[in-house]
């Protein structure tokens, strides 16, 4: 089922759900080349990712090019994990992060899901706004990395 297609401005931008709007090739080149999280990551698990994920988010221009972008993967009923959130640097400062991550979470697919998860190195005050704190028992929780 696809997502609710949902636009909403924030001063000279368009943020949308609408997935064909995305510019794949800027958002492979910024993870890829500049995020901490997902250097090195190659295009076709971007493709995958986004293709994967059930909600994803793009912030436009007024030029319509694309400057910000944000995913969210989730059952649609108990569990969501945003990740994959950026704003290309000549566009930060601005309040669009705040703004990409509002439109997302507020989401109707997804506003109701209890357990949603992030992971930021640098980012804490950004995601706080909006609800998200630190895990109340880290030692509960697991991951797994499989060997490449």
């Amino acid at each position: 089922m696809p997502a609710l297609l949902l636009e909403r401005t924030h001063g000279r931008y368009v943020i949308s759900t609408d997935s064909d709007r995305l510019d794949r090739e800027l958002i492979h080149r910024y993870l890829s080349q500049d995020a901490y999280w997902a250097k090195g990551r190659p295009r076709a698990t971007s493709d995958r990712a986004i293709d994967h994920s059930h909600l994803v988010i793009g912030a436009y221009d007024s030029d319509g090019a694309q400057v910000a972008f944000a995913r969210m993967v989730t059952d649609l009923a108990t569990w969501a994990w945003l990740c994959d959130v950026f704003v290309v640097p000549d566009h930060q400062g601005t309040g669009l992060g705040s703004a990409l991550v509002g439109a997302i979470v507020e989401h109707p697919d997804v506003a109701h899901i209890k357990r949603q998860f992030l992971a930021t190195a640098d980012a804490h005050s950004l995601y706080a706004k909006f609800g998200y704190t630190s895990l109340d028992d880290p030692s509960r929780w697991m991951h797994r990395s499989p060997a490449s």
